[in-house]
Order: C-alpha cells, then structure tokens, then sequence
C-alpha cells in the first residue's frame, strides 16, 4: 500500500509558499559516518536560527525506515508540509519510493559514502551547508526510473552488479566505509568466474537477445558522466540508459573497470549503452533473479521492467543564490 492509498492528493497550493512549511525530516542513524547525534544537533541549532517548525523522526532500525517515511508523509500532508530524508542514496530511495505519488516537496540531506542524489542536483554533502541550502530552496521536478514498478533514483541492475554491491557492503562493514573499501572490494569480486546470463530485451520496438554478465539502468546524470557515458542528456528527455557488455572475461572485466575509473567507459568496445523510456527483460526460464536499487538487493519476479516513472518527485534543490552565499 502507498501513502496515496490513505490519503487524498495534496491540494493545488502544496508546492508553494515553500518557506512557511514545516519539515519532517527522516533521519537514518546508521548511514554513513553513523554522526546521527551531530547531525541531529546541527539540524535543530540551524532551524531554530532559522525560526523553522521542524519535527526529527530518527530511524535506528533499517527495518522501520518505511513506516517512519509513511509517518512523515501522513504529518507532512496533514500539515501542509515538506518530507525530507537524510542518509545514503539507499535512504533516499526507500523514503522517495513513500512521497513519490503523493506529490508532497521532497528535501535531502546527503549523509552516505557516495550521494549521487545529492550531487548530482547540487546539494552540498556537508551536513551544515546542506541544511543552509534547505532553507533557501526551490522545487526541481525529478525524474525516477520504475523496476517492476520499484522507484530508484540512481540506478537499477541485475546479474554481476548486485553481486558487485553485496561484496562491497561486507568490505565495508569489515573495513570501514570509504571509496578505496568499494574499489578494493570490486578488484577482488571480478577476480572470479561470473555467471554469463542470456536474456532478450524489447524496448522501442526492437528485440534483441543478449548474453551477459550483468544490465545496470541508469537514472543518475553524475554516475554516467563519471563513468564516460556520454548520454546524460537522455534523461532529461524520459529516457533510462542501459549499460552492458557481452561475454567478457576477467582481464576484460578489469580494463572496463579501469575505463570506469578514468571516465572512459564508454569508449570500451566491450561496452553497449543504449536510452529507453521502457525497456522488458525476460530472463527464459527463471522466474526469479537478483537485482539492485539504489543499493538496495532483493529478489525480483521475471520478467524485468525497467521504466520512468508517470511522476516525478518534487525535489528540494538549492536556490543559485544560497549557494553562493555559503561558498
């Protein structure tokens, strides 16, 4: 059930007077530095300053994350107000996924290891200074991409990928949480055997059968133009960008990662790029297969849908004005 279910849309006024509505921010105590308690406090020192009703609903509990996203959504509606969340690009999403239909202002407070969401649109990753451009913002509808009609914000994927993010997170909770962690973590994952996956594909009218270690769809601008994917723009016309390759071995596996690294994916002749707005995996004989979101894996129904989605999320994104005053 999403929050639409229970209540009516918000009314025709609810995107503006953006500097009168109270926040409900959402905050995950375990995501990235685990700083819960600092952030907390400079969260309430700068909206009192600020003279701005806000309310903290804290979330030590990864499994309580959707209930406390649906609390803040059913308070924001109820009080004319904005549902802001604050953690990784993972925390994002799970809160995104709860505000998306209702059309409620969606706020962030980047707190994770790589924040895509909040970079991406501009949004300082220092906690004070994301706060100070929350104050001072304006509504920048969103795009979000659907898998199986699961919303992601920065990328959805099946195959290699997940398996990818799953080894990460161990080296992370082992060694710490940094970009070195995920790098070393990636080098030691490709150097085994990886299942190659045959799939056919349908999107625009073309069919294409397809053999590889993994599709990762993406909806993030930052992401594909850090890797070298040249079509960033493609999301700003409802398009998705999938990014595979076929049968490659390890050493092969490397050099795309390296071309990752150097901002030259997409020069790899290895790699296969191409924009959708709805894009159909069949998987042949399995029913079920691993996938990811923003992070986040669980097991998804075949066949895969990937699509952007009919709304957009109306996101909270920095004034040009206060960003340069706090520079």
């Amino acid at each position: 059930m999403t929050a639409t279910d229970t209540m009516p849309a918000p009314s025709p006024d609810a995107l503006s007077g953006l500097e009168e509505k109270p926040f409900f921010i959402v905050l995950n105590a375990g995501s990235g530095r685990r700083d819960a308690d600092e952030t907390s406090e400079v969260i309430t020192r700068l909206m009192a300053e600020a003279g701005r009703r806000f309310e903290l609903l804290p979330v030590t509990d990864p499994t309580r994350l959707i209930e406390t996203a649906r609390t803040a959504v059913r308070l924001a509606h109820d009080q004319g107000g904005i549902v802001v969340a604050a953690g990784g690009d993972g925390t994002l999403n799970a809160v995104s996924s709860v505000v998306l239909e209702t059309g409620l202002p969606f706020g962030i407070l980047p707190r994770g290891t790589f924040n895509y969401v909040g970079r991406a649109h501009g949004i300082p990753q220092d906690t004070e200074a994301a706060v100070r451009c929350l104050l001072q913002s304006h509504i920048k509808p969103a795009q979000v991409g659907l898998l199986n009609g699961r919303p992601f914000l920065v990328n959805a994927s099946f195959g290699l990928y997940p398996r990818l993010l799953e080894d990460r997170e161990a080296y992370k909770q082992r060694y710490g949480r940094s970009r070195w962690v995920a790098l070393w973590s990636a080098v030691m994952t490709l150097a085994h055997a990886h299942r190659q996956l045959k799939v056919q594909v349908e999107y625009g009218g073309t069919h294409r059968t397809l053999k590889t270690p993994t599709i990762v769809v993406d909806n993030n601008p930052l992401q594909l133009r850090q890797m070298g994917i040249r079509q960033e723009d493609e999301l700003e016309h409802d398009h998705l960008v999938a990014i595979t390759s076929p049968p490659v071995g390890t050493l092969a596996l490397y050099g795309i990662l390296i071309r990752g690294l150097l901002s030259r994916l997409g020069e790899a002749d290895n790699v296969i790029t191409f924009a959708f707005n709805r894009l159909t995996v069949h998987m042949g004989n399995r029913r079920h297969i691993k996938v990811a979101t923003d992070g986040e894996i669980f097991h998804a129904r075949a066949p895969l849908v990937f699509e952007v989605a009919p709304h957009k999320l109306q996101l909270l994104v920095p004034r040009a004005d206060a960003t340069e005053a706090i520079q």
